[in-house]
């Protein structure tokens, strides 16, 4: 079985306990968080999708950790102009596992 959701202006096909990494949501570690913007759901009793969404579906799925990614490094650069700006980012993330698909 597996579904796929919608969060952070991405989407994600998940599966019951999948680790994904997804845009910071503001929940703690160790809490719960319910996916209701469900695009498609596939199981035993065949393929869902929605317009846009589908009714009733739902995934819920476990906070494992809030953290930061790797860092970027962005250099800009102008010739002959003697101007040089580093700037670093570390992008937030939420790294959740999937308990289950309802729907």
């Amino acid at each position: 079985m597996y579904a796929v959701i919608q969060t952070g202006g991405k989407q994600y096909k998940v599966s019951e306990g999948d680790i994904i990494f997804v845009e910071k949501l503001g929940v703690e570690e160790g809490e719960t968080y319910t996916f209701d913007q469900v695009l498609a759901v596939s199981g035993a009793d065949g393929f869902k999708v929605g317009s846009p969404l589908v009714a009733g579906a739902s995934v819920v799925a476990t906070v494992v950790k809030n953290g930061k990614g790797k860092k970027i490094h962005v250099i800009k650069y102008k010739s002959k102009k003697n101007e040089k700006k580093h700037i670093g980012h570390r992008q937030p993330y939420t790294k959740l596992q999937i308990q289950s698909i309802v729907g």
